[in-house]
């Protein structure tokens, strides 16, 4: 007769816990888009979740990360704030007259270097939960002149996307922030055309956390605390609806990964890695008449 009550009772606490972590990663990502905003660093320049007040060292995060020097010229001043762990316009395949969409936005950055591949035909959108940085990256898409990108305030569990319109999602080391990874690979498959693709660069668990690092709460709004294994996040995908998957992880990113914690042996758990994945249907090879 107890067990209807005690589910309950681990449901509340688990949704406790979520909230807990969704509001520590919003307050420490408002934290550093306000530093960006005043010209002060937040953290460190080399954390995956803080920004430097020293461009050289953004710069040198951001090309360590996948990006050009070409990539870092091409955008408003501000978009780029040395955040992520990859560069997932790299994998994306973006075609011009195509529909993007950005999970956890940040200040722009990669919605505005998929807005010159997409060309003024097609159509950018980023989405973020944090009021300070949408404001920020607004006001980068008016500097920029970018008028097929917008930003939308709104948790990428609750996507403020219609069904069926996306034609590519790209996201920058955010997944791993949510504390509800199914409802965001959910969403994304509703939001995703047939045919549509996932091309996301995250950090993943290459073994089991230890406690100490998964209830740190410091370390899951760092990228850390909140990576999932690999297997995981395949059975995830493939259960939302997901085909072709592919995760990668990439060995040489524990190399900057052991700066974003100093001492405390993260990467010896976490490492960053390239998600792929494809909604079923769409214009198939033989079938586009």
């Amino acid at each position: 007769m107890n067990q209807p009550v005690d589910q309950e009772s681990d449901h509340s606490s688990n949704q406790r816990r979520a909230d807990e972590i969704r509001q520590n990663v919003r307050d420490s990502y408002a934290q550093v888009a306000q530093a960006s905003n005043e010209g002060n660093s937040c953290g460190t320049g080399s954390s995956c979740c803080g920004v430097s007040d020293d461009d050289a060292i953004n710069t040198l995060v951001s090309t360590r990360l996948g990006y050009s020097e070409d990539d870092l010229d091409n955008v408003p001043e501000g978009a780029d704030m040395g955040l992520g762990c990859g560069n997932p316009r790299a994998i994306a395949s973006i075609k011009a007259g195509e529909t993007i969409l950005d999970l956890g936005s940040g200040g722009g950055f990669d919605c505005f270097l998929a807005a010159a591949e997409t060309g003024e035909s097609g159509q950018v959108i980023g989405i973020d939960m944090t009021p300070t940085m949408i404001s920020k990256a607004r006001g980068n898409a008016e500097k920029g002149k970018y008028n097929h990108v917008e930003f939308r305030l709104g948790e990428i569990e609750h996507m403020p996307v219609a069904n069926d319109t996306v034609d590519v999602i790209i996201s920058n080391c955010v997944i791993n922030l949510s504390p509800d990874k199914r409802q965001v690979f959910s969403e994304a498959f509703r939001v995703l055309k047939p045919g549509g693709r996932l091309a996301i660069s995250d950090v993943v668990a290459s073994t089991e956390l230890p406690d100490e690092i998964r209830d740190d709460l410091a370390l899951y709004s760092g990228c850390m605390a909140g990576a999932s294994q690999i297997s995981e996040l395949h059975a995830i995908l493939e259960a939302s609806g997901f085909e072709n998957i592919n995760i990668a992880p990439k060995d040489e990113s524990k190399d900057f990964i052991k700066d974003w914690a100093p001492g405390r042996g993260v990467e010896d758990y976490v490492l960053s890695a390239t998600i792929e994945a494809v909604k079923p249907g769409g214009c198939c090879a033989g079938n586009c008449g």
